[in-house]
């Protein structure tokens, strides 16, 4: 169940990606740092037998700010 949640979260946040094309720079890397982060999160506390909801939402978080510093940059 948990697994199942993670992977919908992170469908959810790719899928809504699709329709995003009016952004800056610094919003697009919030996203796609948002997607990437909540992925590795779920996947990576998934193999450590960790919650992967858990896993998917603090790497989400952690990748938004990550990649909305980075966008702003560019």
């Amino acid at each position: 169940m948990k697994r199942l949640s993670a992977l919908v979260l992170a469908g959810a946040l790719i899928l809504g990606a699709a329709g995003c094309t009016n952004m800056n720079r610094t919003q697009q890397g919030a996203l796609s740092g948002t997607a990437g982060g909540a992925l590795l999160g779920a996947g990576i506390s998934a193999l450590a037998g960790g919650s992967g909801t858990m896993g998917a939402l603090i790497g989400g978080g952690l990748g938004a700010v990550a990649g909305g510093i980075y966008g702003h940059q560019k």
